[in-house]
Order: structure tokens, then sequence, then C-alpha cells
């Protein structure tokens, strides 16, 4: 018997604990989306290019691209590609995020609902953010509140729902990631 399709209400933040305000987004997302999947929905979502590697960790396992040049690198950690997340979450759960391993970007991405859907399918939507994400190679954290204190035309307040929701669906509609 199949399980019943869910939507997830998912609140990702970037570095929770460094920034101030905070950068952030909302997404809402089926349970048959692959955790690999969600990280290109993620990249689309705050603007990352995905230029770098990333790994999901629930605390348990870790989670991330397996691909050829790194299969036999890691003993302990799961191919992103094959794991969807109504099997990692559950209510209230929470997933850590880490893109690019250089700059060092930490997210953590919270559920804050799950409900019953009445499709089975990747699906994603953009519902709310907040902030600029920080531009790719910047330095992690320290890099970027250096390049903010540098002044330029790079306005960290800028968040257009519209153009990241666009960006997500064009992920949707061309069955990319």
């Amino acid at each position: 018997m199949a399980a019943q399709p869910l939507l997830y209400t998912l609140h990702i933040q970037l570095e929770p604990l460094q920034l101030d305000p905070p950068i952030w987004r909302r997404i809402r997302v089926s349970g048959d989306c692959t955790l690999r999947k969600l990280h290109h929905f993620i990249q689309a979502a705050f603007g990352w290019h995905s230029c770098h590697l990333h790994e999901f960790s629930n605390g348990v396992n870790c989670y991330m691209p397996l691909d050829a040049e790194l299969m036999y690198q890691y003993d302990d950690v799961l191919d992103d590609r094959k794991t969807k997340l109504r099997r990692v979450f559950k209510e209230a759960d929470r997933l850590r995020y880490l893109y690019d391993f250089g700059d060092n970007w930490q997210h953590v991405i919270a559920v804050e609902s799950i409900e019953p859907c009445d499709f089975t399918g990747t699906w994603c939507e953009v519902l709310d953010g907040a902030r600029a994400c920080p531009p790719e190679d910047v330095g992690g954290v320290p890099g970027y509140l250096d390049f903010l204190a540098s002044g330029g035309s790079f306005d960290p307040e800028l968040f257009d729902r519209r153009a990241a929701n666009a960006a997500v669906q064009r992920i949707c509609n061309n069955f990319w990631g």
C-alpha cells in the first residue's frame, strides 16, 4: 500500500547563530522530493548557484552526493538521491544542510507543518523569506560580514519572493535535479 502523499512546510534559516537579522526562506515541498532535489530547491530559493558540495544531516545520518569520484571516500554516508523527505522528516524535526565545504554555510531546516495532499511527485513553492543570500565564495560568515562592511551595490535586504519562486518552479517544470 502506498503512503499518503504529504506536503511539508519548511523554514530554512542560514547561519541562525551568526547572522542577525536572519536570512531565511519558507518553502512548501512534497514528501516525494529527494534530498538531492531539496538541495536544488534550496539553491534556487536562496539564490545560490550550486557550485559546491553539500550535505544533509539529521544527527543520526549524513546524506550527500555519492557521485563516482566520491563514492569510495565515505563509508558512513548515505546517497541523497535515494532518500526522500517523507523518510527523513517527522513533525517538528530539524535537518542541518551544509553548503560549500570551504565557506561552510550552515542552514537549519525546521518542519513547520505536514499536511496530506492529493498528488504525487516532486513539487515545491517559495512561500516567504527575508534578506538576500550572500554571494558565492565570499569567505563564509567572516568574509560576508567584511563584504557588507566594505559597501558596494549589494543590497542585503533584498528578497523577491516571486523571483525565488520562479527559480524553484523552473526546476519543477524541467524535472531538473
